[in-house]
């Protein structure tokens, strides 16, 4: 039986442990922290409930699809629910547009402020989904291991579809006018870590996604996903060892032979390192297992963005507030000049609510409400120090801004204040810089030619997170465990039916 071990029990990590342990794989799974989850956690305190990680889930088929494989049902271990609206987005002029699935409800909407671009809204959404059609079909349930992979006329075929050096700012420029409606679709640039200005046009598909695949809720909080992952993981055989640390991936004649940690050393066949690509060749691998070429290249990507987080806790309910919100400054793009060229948190920053109490009774207690707040900031950088006063600072600068836009006593009142930084971020998860997504979206190069799933230098080392293809986000990472597996399990039937091992 050949060993793994999975470094990091992210959902990119669970989802790979557990597709390699139902095909008779023996893996050992390696958590650093106590909970597993990666930089989706859940935070408790005085009754409260939160999220502290990523909130809004699409794409239900890549968590379906890790069950089915293993030979269970999602059903059994989840429950999802529809969230309508799926979005309320607030613009500095009070204008609000309701992101729903129906047409003429959003057309309706967008003319309050601006009937030119609602006229154009149907045109883009069908360019949407056309690049959602590529995406999936081209680029998403596939791994891009070779230059025969990447030269594949198919692939070829998308690229042109998709027009790849069209900036995401640009094709939304080309159907709209308003500055409301160009900040709520540029926002998908976000979702990947990236800015709307430098991004490809492809992230458009997030609001063909979005429309037509809904955003759902999970029943008793996102960290529920992570825990039915564990719970199937446990059931299929996989050791899970949390608190524990890897300190080295021992190479031999370049091939992986065994992983050091602080609770003992452990001899493997492969790796799979649910992590940063950059840190676990700068932190694990020794120096003459890592040519100089492969550092400096993996160096040369830009980080994603990070983000500051405020958890608050409050004895009140907002009428105004639904289960996902974003207050949108006046000048959306300062933000990324902010982020991107100045590497400080944004001076007005767009602000993104995640109000799970207004779905899920259960969250928080009667009459409450659990605040998710999220501002986008820089990667981690000279420029800017997050330390005890300019952390209390910002946080404060947010929730004054909330108080003027209507969330009385979010301050003074709240019966839970806490804060979580890019520095937390880091310190936590090891995440490069402290970026959310890994590498950003930023550019052709950055979105469709990542660092490679598999090492080029050792073999056995396999990676699935954010930093690779096909990209961040939490159903992509989920999806990338699982075609890693795959790709190793496929490889190694390859080998014994040549006579290899």
């Amino acid at each position: 039986m050949k060993k793994v071990i999975v470094l990091g029990g992210g959902l990119g990590g669970l989802s790979s442990a557990i597709r390699l342990a139902s095909a008779g794989y023996e893996v050992t799974l390696i958590e650093k922290q106590p909970s597993l989850g990666g930089k989706l956690q859940s935070y408790k305190e005085k009754g409260y409930t939160f999220d502290l990680g990523p909130s809004t889930i699409t794409m239900p088929s890549s968590f379906a699809d890790v069950f089915r494989a293993a030979g269970r049902n999602i059903e059994d271990y989840l429950t999802f629910y529809p969230i309508t609206p799926l979005t309320r987005n607030t613009f500095s002029d009070g204008s609000i547009v309701d992101l729903v699935p129906d047409d003429a409800q959003m057309e309706d909407q967008i003319a309050q402020y601006s009937p030119e671009d609602a006229k154009a809204y149907k045109s883009f959404m069908q360019h949407a989904g056309k690049m959602y059609e590529t995406a999936q079909e081209q680029f998403l349930n596939r791994l891009l291991l070779t230059w025969k992979d990447k030269m594949d006329p198919a692939l070829m075929r998308g690229f042109a579809n998709i027009r790849p050096f069209t900036t995401l700012q640009s094709l939304l420029k080309k159907h709209f006018q308003h500055p409301n409606t160009l900040a709520m679709f540029g926002r998908y640039a976000t979702y990947v870590g990236s800015d709307p200005s430098k991004s490809p046009a492809i992230f458009s598909m997030l609001a063909h996604l979005e429309k037509e695949g809904t955003i759902l809720g999970v029943k008793g909080g996102t960290y529920t996903i992570v825990r039915a992952f564990e719970q199937l993981a446990n059931e299929l055989g996989v050791t899970i060892l949390k608190n524990t640390e890897a300190t080295r991936i021992v190479v031999k004649g370049k091939k992986v032979v065994a992983v050091e940690t602080t609770q003992g050393n452990f001899k493997v066949d492969t790796v799979v390192a649910n992590g940063d690509v950059l840190t676990v060749y700068n932190h694990l691998i020794d120096e003459a297992d890592r040519p100089s070429f492969t550092q400096k290249k993996i160096e040369s990507y830009e980080p994603s963005l990070s983000g500051f987080v405020t958890l608050v806790g409050i004895q009140r309910k907002y009428p105004d507030l639904v289960h996902h919100n974003v207050f949108f400054p006046e000048q959306y793009e300062k933000e990324f000049e902010d982020i991107f060229h100045k590497r400080i948190p944004p001076e007005d920053p767009t602000l993104y609510i995640c109000n799970s109490s207004h779905s899920d009774l259960d969250i928080a207690s009667e009459g409450s409400s659990n605040l998710f707040i999220l501002a986008n900031a820089s990667y981690l950088s000279p420029s800017w120090e997050w330390n005890e006063e300019s952390t209390a600072a910002y946080r404060n600068r947010i929730l004054d801004k909330l108080e003027q836009v209507g969330l009385d006593g979010i301050k003074e009142k709240a019966e839970v204040l806490s804060t979580y930084t890019p520095d937390d971020l880091q310190k936590d998860t090891y995440a490069h810089r402290g970026a959310i997504y890994g590498i950003s979206s930023n550019g052709f190069q950055q979105t469709f030619f990542r660092p490679s799933n598999r090492s080029k230098d050792i073999e056995g080392l396999w990676f699935a997170g954010g930093t690779t293809h096909p990209g961040g986000g939490t159903p992509i990472v989920t999806l990338c465990g699982r075609l890693v597996a795959e790709k190793i399990i496929e490889e190694d039937k390859s080998h014994q039916v040549k006579g290899v091992y």
